[in-house]
This record gives C-alpha cells, structure tokens and sequence, in this order.
C-alpha cells in the first residue's frame, strides 16, 4: 500500500474524505510530509535528555537499594523472632535438666511429676505463641485436623465417625494446622 504513495504528485490535488487533516503525505522517498499548519514537535534539549537520563538511574539506584534493604530486614526479623524463641524455651530446658538430675534412688513418681511440669511449662510457652492443642477426645472425626490411622469397631450409632483414642497430638494456629492429630476413629460394623 505504501507504493501507492510514493509519487505524490499524482495525488497531490486529489481531497480524500476517508483522510485526517493531521496525517502525512509520503515524499519521493517514503518519509511523511508536513500538513499545513502542522509543526514540527521541538526536539528535546541534550541537557534535558541527560537530567531524565540521571534521574532514571537514580530511580534505579533507589529501587535496588529499597530491596537490599528489605531483604537484610526480613532476615534480621527472622533472626530476632528465632532469639525470641529460644528464649522463651530456655527455662523449658532448664526444668528438664532438673528432671534429668534428680537421685538416682529417688522414685520413677517424682522424675515423673517433674516431666510432666515440664510438658505444661513447655505448652503454656506454645500457647503464648498462639498454638493450641487441636482437640480429639470424644470429638466428631475432621479431616482438617485430624488423621484417621485406625479404625474400630462400635455398634453405638452416637458414637460413629468419632475420635475413639489420641495416638500422637496435634497442633495448630489460628491461621493453619501446623500437624494434623493422629486418631483412632469409632465406626458402625467395622471389623
């Protein structure tokens, strides 16, 4: 189509209706004409080009800079959180150690008591962390927090399709399931 404009005069007095007053004509050589009254955009000054240029790495610059720094902040954060852990569980340790170090003739019943202070120190440390124990006992079998690993038998039809016994105990947040419960689920004539 563009040789069908590349000799201008032919087509020079010739008025296109379907043709915008502000589109080029092409010259001899296939480069766009001037309309009348149009004028040519002013070129952008060489200081000017090289102030945005500046400016465009400065941006640039920034930008890099702004993830570096997020980046060194979201590991500092994760550092500060594991610190902050640890030291919440550091007292937990201590009291086993003090379970550990009890006599040796001393009863199996006291080393027994001071592991099981231990496991609600260690849990009360959780529960201020947000992590709750997800609950079985006598509750309806849910597959969202709960893993069926066995089955048993029962004839009762109120006690169908629930937690029959806890094999390992399950945690969660509020946000999620950290480890599903691991349970033994009553069902109707299984055998």
């Amino acid at each position: 189509m563009t040789d069908t404009y590349k000799n201008t005069e032919e087509y020079k007095d010739y008025d296109c209706p379907d043709r915008n007053e502000n589109e080029h004509i092409l010259d001899e050589d296939g480069t766009p004409t001037q309309s009348e009254g149009q004028t040519e955009p002013e070129a952008a000054e060489p200081d000017e080009l090289e102030k945005l240029r500046n400016e465009l790495a400065a941006a640039r610059a920034d930008f890099y800079n702004y993830r570096q720094r997020m980046v060194r902040d979201r590991q500092k954060t994760r550092q500060l959180m594991s610190e902050d852990l640890v030291s919440e569980l550091l007292p937990v340790l201590d009291n086993l150690d003090r379970a550990l170090c009890a006599p040796e003739d001393g009863s199996a019943r006291d080393v027994l008591i001071g592991v099981r202070m231990v496991q609600n120190q260690f849990l009360s440390v959780l529960e201020g962390m947000g992590v709750t124990v997800v609950p079985t006992e006598n509750e309806f079998f849910d597959p969202a927090v709960h893993e069926a690993v066995e089955l048993e038998s029962v004839d009762d039809p109120e006690q169908d399709n629930r937690v029959v016994a806890e094999l390992l105990r399950g945690y969660r947040t509020p946000e999620r399931v950290l480890r599903a419960a691991q349970v033994r689920v009553a069902r109707i004539g299984t055998s």
